[in-house]
């Protein structure tokens, strides 16, 4: 009952604010865009996420999730308040709501004071080799995270010809895909087709975040432990129900394998995803949002 009771209280409320509050934004913004065509996009981006924002900030049943501090009732609101998604005046929007913590962030191969972790390196190793990846790709990914070295002492080669390229960490999927352009052109190899990289990586330059298992996904239990399909997709539907090390039943070869990682079982954090289309063009914006200090962090841009 009490299950139940937490279902009626997360369920349309949200859903019914963003509604109200971005159609009278879209009605704005269609109001204004045969006066400012070349501004349109920027108005839209801050016009929305504004009000996403407000609305996240001011949300009761988020507060609810905060003050229970339950993986099970995190879980249950963000299964009832995943997707949302309308259209106005020819502009459609949608979004999705996930958990921030539920892959893994390849940047936290280097840490904080730029060492790098090995047992981290060789559990990527292994998983890529699953899909007949070579090691050297594994060095790429280091390389790209590991600062300017005036001695040019990089495992790999790309920066002779990329030598323009950020590298202080990976900070995009569209980052990560010049990374394996790289690779696939050098070493004429298609494998990195086969991965899932959006299902198995975050971009983040905070390399101190935890991974939720609550919400990690199969490709990320097949890196963190070294397992098969079968048994990452049996791990990946805890369904909020995970408290501790015990409620996991691993065997002890997978404990050991999971302490190789900095794993959690409640990370109040909200992975916000927000798809704009209007007059034939498409803007992605994402953001994590912290519920706890109600704070939107780490916005990337796709316009």
């Amino acid at each position: 009952m009490r299950r139940d009771a937490i279902a009626l209280i997360i369920t349309m409320f949200f859903i019914i604010a963003i509604t109200l509050s971005l159609g009278i934004g879209m009605k704005y913004i269609n109001s204004a865009s045969s006066e400012i065509k070349n501004e349109n996009s920027l108005l839209q981006i801050t016009t929305i996420v504004n009000d996403i924002l407000n609305i996240l900030q001011k949300s009761q049943e988020l507060d609810f999730v905060m003050n229970e501090s339950s993986p099970e009732i995190l879980y249950l609101y963000l299964s009832k308040n995943n997707f949302v998604q309308f259209e106005n005046s020819g502009l459609t929007f949608s979004m999705q709501l996930s958990s921030a913590r539920s892959k893994f962030n390849p940047n936290s191969l280097n840490d904080n004071n730029n060492t790098i972790d090995m047992q981290k390196i060789k559990a990527l190793q292994k998983y890529v080799n699953r899909y007949m990846v070579n090691n050297v790709y594994v060095d790429i990914l280091i390389d790209s995270m590991s600062g300017i070295k005036e001695d040019a002492s990089y495992y790999s080669n790309i920066f002779n010809e990329k030598p323009y390229l950020f590298r202080d960490y990976i900070t995009s999927i569209k980052h990560l895909e010049e990374l394996n352009d790289f690779y696939t052109q050098t070493y004429y190899d298609n494998s990195l087709k086969n991965i899932n990289f959006e299902n198995l990586f975050y971009f983040s330059d905070n390399v101190d975040n935890a991974i939720d298992v609550n919400y990690a996904t199969p490709e990320v239990w097949k890196l963190i432990l070294n397992v098969d399909k079968v048994r990452a997709e049996q791990l990946s539907k805890g369904n909020g129900t995970y408290t501790n090390l015990e409620s996991l039943a691993l065997s002890e070869d997978e404990k050991n394998t999971i302490s190789n990682f900095k794993i959690s079982y409640f990370e109040p954090y909200l992975n916000v995803k927000i798809t704009i289309k209007h007059n034939f063009k498409t803007s992605i914006i994402r953001f994590e949002y912290n519920i706890e200090n109600k704070k939107g962090s780490n916005f990337k841009y796709d316009v």
